[in-house]
């Protein structure tokens, strides 16, 4: 991908969360967002020994999330996603415009 910045963490710090690792082992969870990069696409990381690659790299403007996103991280809403990523980072606000990038990933068996 073009024009991307630099990784601001290793890929094995994208699914950190015990929950929502055991979603992304489900097949639950299959996107991550976060400030900066933590993956290019192609790249893989591990969960238990179970070996995900990212498939999508993306801009995302948290405004623009909808339910469906939010069931991609995991959550069954956008309302529950939000509550649970503002207890988890205390003192951060959501604020409609802030842009972060949209990891999305499979179990590399199924790529």
């Amino acid at each position: 991908m073009e024009n991307l910045p630099e990784k601001t963490c290793s890929i094995e710090r994208l699914v950190t969360q015990p929950k929502l690792a055991d979603a992304a082992k489900a097949g639950i969870k299959t996107q991550q967002r976060r400030d900066g990069v933590y993956g290019w696409i192609g790249e893989t990381f591990e969960l238990d020994g179970m070996t995900f690659i990212v498939t999508d790299l993306r801009r995302q403007r948290l405004g623009d999330m909808t339910d469906e996103d939010a069931n991609a991280e995991g959550f069954p809403s956008l309302a529950m996603y939000k509550d649970i990523i503002l207890k988890m980072h205390t003192g951060m606000t959501w604020d409609e415009d802030h842009l972060v990038w949209v990891h999305s990933f499979v179990l590399k068996a199924d790529a």
